[in-house]
């Protein structure tokens, strides 16, 4: 059957789903970076940065209106600013998580980041935290040119849901991006596999001391739609230009789709 929905151990319906995967993000938000960056060997770095540059010409234009939802603690936020010019219209960044929401707001509003931006100071492109739950943004239909998205899409619990919504609010002509982790085949695969039911789990907690965040995230992997099923699905909602590009060996990869432009 395939999968509509995350759907942590012991959640019951789609409300019950939501609170424990809330609850579990906020648990882990002061280890999460180290985390990420730890259990990846930072190659997540340069997937952010890889996401914003596909993105690069509608980041370009100052008066472009962005959303990076499930934005967890910044860092694709971070990416995508660098990439604004000055005086651009903020990025909206908006997670369901609070604690990782406010970890994300100190990272991309902190003054050393503003500075490190190419442009003065008070001009410097900025981000505004927004709690939000991606299934019920809290924003105008048809009122944004882009919506990105980073490891936190397959946290819905509603897959399809969420593709509505995201048509819901983007503009005629507007694009989405969706990068996500997948399952590569092969030996990479299998050797993956591994590392990623056994070893990251071990890790996960001997450094956040916490058993089920880290026995989750291969489990919800594993559960995920594959790309075919994932580009289906947006086709289905309405997407067009729907495409995969997968990032180190398909261990993850950037859906990238469009609404239909006005004819």
């Amino acid at each position: 059957m395939p999968a509509t929905g995350a759907k942590p151990v012991g959640a019951q319906d789609e409300a019950s789903a939501a609170e424990a995967v809330r609850r579990m993000f906020d648990s882990i938000a002061p280890r999460y970076d180290l985390l990420n960056h730890l259990l990846s060997a930072n190659v997540d770095r340069l997937w952010w940065r890889r996401t914003a540059r596909r993105f690069r010409p509608v980041l370009a234009r100052p008066d472009a209106a962005i959303l990076d939802i499930c934005c967890g603690t910044g860092d694709l936020t971070m990416a995508l600013l660098k990439l604004r010019p000055r005086g651009a219209q903020p990025i909206l960044a908006g997670d369901f998580a609070p604690a990782m929401l406010r970890r994300g707001a100190q990272k991309f509003g902190s003054p050393a980041f503003r500075k490190s931006c190419k442009a003065p100071y008070t001009d410097a492109p900025y981000a505004v935290a927004l709690e939000a739950d991606a299934l019920h943004l809290p924003l105008r239909a048809q009122s944004l040119d882009l919506i990105v998205t980073a490891f936190g899409f397959r946290n819905l619990t509603n897959y399809d849901a969420g593709l509505r919504e995201f048509y819901r609010v983007l503009k005629p002509g507007g694009q989405l991006g969706i990068l996500e982790f997948s399952e590569p085949g092969g030996l990479i695969g299998k050797a993956y596999a591994i590392y990623f039911r056994r070893v990251l789990p071990a890790i996960g907690r001997m450094v956040c001391g916490k058993d089920g965040p880290y026995n989750y995230l291969p489990s919800s992997v594993g559960d995920f739609p594959p790309p075919s099923e994932l580009l289906a699905m947006m086709r289905t909602a309405g997407f067009v230009d729907c495409s995969w590009q997968p990032y180190t060996f398909g261990i993850a990869g950037l859906y990238t789709a469009a609404r239909p432009p006005v004819v």
